[in-house]
């Protein structure tokens, strides 16, 4: 099965997250992408109260399109959320042979070199890189592509902040029902 993963924080989940995905499916072909929200990434500052949210907005903005699947790998593990362990963990699920596909932002592959043991999951990962309002840099031994696709403007911090235009329609009713992102 040709598949490829896109975890993230999803904090939340925005229309840009969406289209990456949408484009990779289509461009690359793949059978399957699946969404995996972190419980609580290494790299950012959440507040862990926030990790079922997250996943809980990731279901409800992908539930009817097809080819797109959540895992609450990283959510049950209810620790941090390290993208070598998810690799691995996902290449014996669906006994992969040669690397996982890995959809990222130019803006986290641009840190990838401070990853949890970034050497050991270069040799496990092909990591498709979408722009992300941040110039790409050559990564010495990373098996990486730039996806082909116009660079987006929606954050997850916009979308937080003024609930701005990138927000997905099951999300906003989410944030609001649940009184998320009130500062």
């Amino acid at each position: 099965m040709s598949i490829c993963i896109f975890p993230g924080t999803f904090n939340p989940i925005h229309r840009a997250h969406l289209k990456m995905a949408e484009f990779a499916l289509e461009y690359y072909g793949f059978e399957k992408i699946i969404f995996i929200p972190s419980y609580l990434p290494p790299h950012k500052n959440v507040d862990k109260e926030l990790a079922e949210h997250r996943y809980n907005m990731v279901q409800a903005a992908i539930k009817n399109i097809p080819g797109f699947e959540i895992s609450d790998i990283e959510y049950k593990s209810e620790g941090k959320s390290y993208s070598l362990i998810t690799v691995k963990k996902i290449i014996e699920m669906y006994n992969i042979k040669g690397k996982l596909n890995f959809i990222i932002g130019t803006d986290a592959f641009d840190k990838i070199d401070s990853w949890y043991k970034s050497d050991e999951l270069k040799k496990l990962v092909h990591f498709i890189v979408f722009p992300r309002g941040v110039e790409i840099r050559q990564k010495a031994g990373f098996d990486y592509e730039l996806a082909p696709m116009d660079y987006i403007n929606i954050s997850s911090t916009d979308v937080r902040k003024n609930h701005s235009d990138g927000t997905i329609k099951e999300v906003k009713e989410y944030i609001e029902e649940n009184g998320l992102y009130r500062d």
